[in-house]
C-alpha cells in the first residue's frame, strides 16, 4: 500500500469516485452504467454519511482515488457494504481491499452493528473469493433484510455476523 492513504469521503472527492466506480463497471466487467444510473454516487454524504454509514476513499499521495468502500446504515444493527472498487493497479498482494474492508469492519463495530451484508454481480470473481477469505458468507436473496438497498446488477448476496 505505498503512500496511499484511507480517508473519509469529502465533497472534493466526488468527480474521483465516479471516475473510478464507472470506468471499472464500464471498461472492466462491460456493465452499460453511468454515474447518473447511480443515484447514491450523486449524494454520497446524504446516502452513506448518516445514521452508522460512511464513506471512505484510498488515495494516492498526489490526490488520485484508487479505492473506495461504503457502509449504509439498513437499520436493525445491520449495513450494507456497498461501492467497494479497487484501481487495478493497486490490487492483489498490496493490501489496498483489505485496509479498505478493515477500516468499514472497524467503525461497524465501533457503532456496535451486528451483520453486514453485500450484494454483487456473477461477474467480479476475485470479489467473491476475496468476500469468502475475509469471512462473509453466501446467502440467499430472500435472506437479506426488506431495508436492504439491492441493485439491479446484483445477483450474488453475502453476509457476514460480527
Amino acid at each position: 500500500m505505498d503512500k496511499v492513504k484511507i480517508r473519509r469521503f469529502e465533497p472534493a472527492d466526488q468527480d474521483g469516485v465516479a471516475t473510478l466506480i464507472v470506468s471499472i463497471q464500464n471498461e472492466e466487467f462491460g456493465i452499460a452504467i453511468t454515474a447518473e444510473d447511480q443515484p447514491d454516487l450523486q449524494e454520497i454524504p446524504e446516502f452513506y454519511q448518516r445514521d452508522s454509514g460512511d464513506f471512505w476513499v484510498a488515495e494516492t499521495a498526489d490526490g488520485e482515488v484508487v479505492g473506495t468502500i461504503a457502509l449504509r446504515d439498513i437499520g436493525d444493527g445491520a449495513g450494507a457494504l456497498r461501492k467497494m472498487f479497487i484501481h487495478p493497479e493497486h490490487r492483489g498482494a498490496r493490501g489496498l481491499a483489505r485496509a479498505l474492508l478493515d477500516t468499514l469492519l472497524a467503525h461497524a463495530r465501533a457503532l456496535q452493528l451486528s451483520r453486514i451484508y453485500l450484494g454483487t454481480t456473477d461477474r467480479f470473481l476475485a470479489a467473491h473469493r476475496f468476500y469468502a477469505r475475509n469471512g462473509f458468507a453466501l446467502i440467499d436473496h430472500t435472506l437479506l433484510p426488506p431495508t436492504f438497498p439491492r441493485m439491479m446488477v446484483d445477483t450474488r448476496f453475502y453476509a457476514l455476523t460480527l
